[in-house]
């Protein structure tokens, strides 16, 4: 049989479980699309910069030619939003995803570890385990609002430690890492110490540590298009690090994974600087709309955030519960119970458009006291 050729590592995963679709929960349910709350995937309620369109169409009668592997302009405009060289940057074609995948690639021999807290973003595991690499989980303590344990991750460092994971804000908990502790971790080790910051924008400033990637030789900081520049649809991340580590990272990095649209697609958002800094001030007053909101019902325990949702703790239901009361009425919020590190009874709830979250909190009466 063929499935005995299978990998028996690939035979050990379950299947990744994406944020619900306003397709699937219409068909499902026979509500109509446009009546539909997405609040599951941490995406833009307001989209991407009205501008892009109109570059597209000039992009459009190219589409028989191959891209250039990674556009100069983009790489200009992404060294000027970033204060970096250009040459410190490497860019993904299927968002923060293949950035991860190619850190892989580059450092990890089957044997190697690679450290991660959790719970945290769950494509850092896969991606691992897939080259062979065994995972030292450490931990973010649920009896310190998910304040990293810096003392779990140092105690898991060792010689064969390759790649060290810090999300922050992190995937699902919204917290932020002390600058301290990362700092600390950054000293103790030579492996690879990834910060992931696809949510960055949404933080305080003195929460960038982007710079980072250029003061030590050991850091890689992750960052996305997907999130306040509205583009999770064209599936564009970039990471930040040492020019010698692009350079390595370049000769494994699928060749031509950026489209010619998705590029263009970048460009114009970074140009468009009115309508990010609009989008980075509307995300966060709907973050702390929700969160004020959440936190008058009495059965639920809202944490601070400083990404573009909130982790929600339910006290007297589970959250496949919860998330099929929602659903049913029209509502997607993402059931974190598939999160290694995290029960049965969390939700996340990404922002949404003031009108969203208004009629979300409304509805919320009816299944919440």
């Amino acid at each position: 049989m063929i499935e005995d050729k299978i990998r028996d590592i690939v035979k050990q995963f379950k299947p990744y479980v994406p944020g619900k679709s306003k397709e699937e929960i219409a068909r499902k349910y026979g509500i109509k699309p446009e009546e539909i709350i997405k609040l599951g995937s941490n995406e833009n309620p307001w989209g991407p910069s009205p501008k892009i369109k109109e570059e597209i169409l000039k992009e459009i009668p190219k589409l028989h030619q191959y891209p250039e592997p990674v556009s100069p302009e983009l790489l200009e405009e992404l060294s000027k939003f970033l204060d970096v060289p250009k040459e410190n940057i490497i860019v993904g074609g299927d968002g923060a995803d293949e950035v991860i995948d190619t850190i892989m690639r580059t450092f990890i021999d089957k044997g190697d570890n690679v450290v991660i807290p959790i719970p945290t973003f769950t494509q850092y595991a896969i991606s691992a385990k897939i080259y062979g690499a065994e995972i030292r989980y450490a931990k973010f303590d649920k009896e310190k609002d998910f304040q990293l344990d810096v003392e779990s991750v140092l105690n898991n460092i060792d010689e064969r430690t390759k790649v060290i994971f810090l999300c922050t804000p992190n995937n699902p908990t919204g917290n932020v890492i002390d600058k301290k502790d990362i700092e600390k971790i950054i000293n103790s080790t030579d492996a690879l110490v990834v910060i992931d910051h696809a949510y960055i924008e949404y933080a305080k400033k003195e929460y960038d540590l982007t710079k980072w990637a250029l003061k030590y030789d050991n850091v890689l900081v992750l960052r996305t298009f997907s999130k306040v520049f509205g583009l999770a649809g064209q599936r564009i991340g970039y990471g930040i690090t040492n020019e010698k580590i692009v350079n390595y990272m370049m000769r494994v990095k699928p060749i031509f994974s950026l489209t010619r649209l998705s590029q263009i697609c970048a460009i114009t958002a970074l140009r468009d600087k009115e309508f990010f800094e609009k989008c980075v001030k509307d995300g966060i007053k709907s973050r702390e709309m929700l969160y004020e909101g959440l936190k008058k019902f009495k059965d639920l325990k809202v944490y601070p955030s400083e990404a573009n949702y909130v982790l929600v703790e339910l006290k007297t239901m589970t959250s496949k519960e919860f998330c099929e009361e929602l659903l049913k009425r029209g509502v997607i919020v993402r059931d974190c119970s598939s999160f290694d590190g995290l029960g049965d009874n969390y939700v996340r709830i990404s922002i949404g458009t003031f009108e969203e979250n208004e009629r979300f909190l409304k509805i919320l009466e009816e299944i919440v006291e």
